[in-house]
């Protein structure tokens, strides 16, 4: 993994917003980068992000953030999430993992086992920056978690809207055919219904529907629950 100066100053100037550390910036200084670093300040690398369409929280979603504006940048972004893909199955790998995800395991020994399986990948240098800087901030345990946070950012990118359907049995086609028409008046002009069905026989019936940023509970265990507590509060 040997890459330019540059390469690895603008992924750690992007990625810096995720995590802004003085390990991290005593590193970037060793690289002969100490001016450069000098003059960043969160608040410009928060300007020069290209924002994504959907926020996602947390730390993970920090670096998924910071690896959707570099890749945005570099006009690669559908390249890097075919690598998220190839990250995420490589990360489920037992032998892989078991390094990884051990506390007890050095982190150079962690960048090594996981560079070396990225090389064999072929990845781009905006995907094995961002495992670079992940190692570096002790973050590679969140390696799933920005992977899922960038599915979810490029998803929004292409204008689907992922709606999750629990319901206690599964729909016949009828039911689902009906529903789909009414989730679809939920949409704004340009986006697609992505719709997940689960079936969670606990909630006895009605249905849990979750959708963008809406989460309604209309399932038969959740009023029976509301309905004993009135009684009970009466």
């Amino acid at each position: 993994m040997n890459f330019s100066d540059n390469n690895r100053l603008r992924m750690h100037a992007t990625l810096s917003c995720a995590e802004v550390d003085l390990q991290s910036l005593k590193k970037m200084a060793a690289l002969g980068l100490g001016l450069q670093v000098r003059q960043f300040s969160t608040s410009v690398l928060r300007q020069a992000l290209i924002r994504p369409p959907i926020d996602v929280y947390g730390v993970g979603g920090r670096y998924a953030t910071a690896l959707f504006s570099a890749a945005s940048k570099q006009k690669k972004l559908e390249q890097v999430e075919k690598e998220m893909r190839t990250l995420s199955a490589l990360i489920k790998d037992p032998k892989l993992s078991s390094i990884v995800m051990n506390p007890h395991v050095k982190r150079s020994l962690k960048l090594k086992f996981f560079g070396d399986a990225m090389t064999k990948a072929n990845l781009s240098p905006i995907s094995v920056n961002l495992i670079t800087v992940l190692a570096d901030n002790g973050r590679l345990t969140l390696t799933a978690d920005v992977v899922g946070a960038f599915a979810k950012m490029m998803s929004a990118h292409r204008g689907e809207v992922i709606c999750t359907v629990t319901t206690a049995h599964p729909l016949d086609e009828a039911n689902l055919a009906e529903l789909k028409v009414a989730l679809n008046g939920f949409l704004a002009k340009g986006e697609t219904l992505i719709l997940e069905t689960k079936s969670d026989a606990s909630i006895l019936g009605g249905m849990i529907v979750s959708i963008g940023d809406k989460y309604v509970d209309m399932s038969t265990k959740t009023k029976i629950h509301k309905l004993t507590k009135i009684i009970r509060d009466s």
